[in-house]
């Protein structure tokens, strides 16, 4: 009989197994590198690349790239003078991101792990960040881990640092579940990932300055860039 559940760490862990299915896919995600998904092309998000070109980011300092994949993003970013720390749950992912980065000639900090075991752990120390860039980890999370998503932004984002995300949109357009919060925990499982509007995320980051929030551009296969106009894009800065 386990009655060893104390502390609010205790508390989170016991609802990150309810979704234990939603995480373990991700071991075996990145087997196939010849599979057609959207994401595994070796292209940075087109909002990126306009934040950078545009000024809104500056192009230096340290960046910090959550749920990294095969690394695209992280490449970019330490291609334009960024220090970059780059975190996957999938070991595949980041076998694949270390050759890109290698073939580069880029010098990338891969982390293997949950970001926020890496965080208790204190393996996150290569901050603070910059920089902290989100391209499809947050609405994998359940809901339970935003608050420990916001702890993470206000202990490692620095004073006046970006925080830029991508994420899916709800709508007739968009992508993701939009069931209320509680469902996913009544189904146990994140039904593929949560949809969020637009209002949804300003009230999520409330802390934070809003710099650009709007929906990803769709890029043609041609594109240098990569973009899914299921996607939101949004742009904060920390006071």
């Amino acid at each position: 009989m386990d009655r060893t559940t104390r502390t609010t760490e205790d508390v989170l862990q016991l609802l990150d197994g309810l979704f234990a299915q939603d995480t373990d896919k991700w071991a075996g995600f990145y087997d196939d590198r010849s599979r057609p998904v959207p994401f595994f092309v070796p292209k940075p998000d087109e909002n990126l690349v306009a934040h950078l070109d545009q000024g809104l980011i500056p192009t230096a300092g340290r960046a910090l790239d959550l749920g990294c994949g095969p690394g695209r993003n992280a490449l970019h970013l330490a291609a334009r003078g960024f220090e970059v720390d780059a975190v996957d749950l999938s070991s595949g992912a980041l076998a694949w991101a270390r050759e890109r980065a290698e073939e580069a000639g880029l010098d990338i900090r891969f982390l293997h792990g949950d970001v926020f075991a890496l965080d208790r752990e204190g393996r996150l120390d290569g901050g603070p960040y910059d920089l902290i860039y989100d391209s499809g980890c947050f609405h994998h999370l359940p809901p339970h881990r935003r608050a420990t998503y916001l702890a993470l932004l206000t202990h490692h984002l620095a004073p006046g640092g970006h925080f830029a995300l991508t994420c899916f949109a709800a709508g007739p357009d968009g992508m993701g579940s939009e069931l209320p919060d509680a469902a996913f925990y009544r189904d146990a499982t994140l039904h593929g990932g949560l949809a969020y509007t637009a209002d949804a995320l300003r009230a999520v980051f409330a802390d934070l300055t809003e710099s650009d929030l709007r929906r990803m551009h769709d890029e043609p296969s041609d594109s240098p860039h990569f973009g899914e106009p299921f996607l939101w894009t949004a742009l904060f800065r920390r006071p």
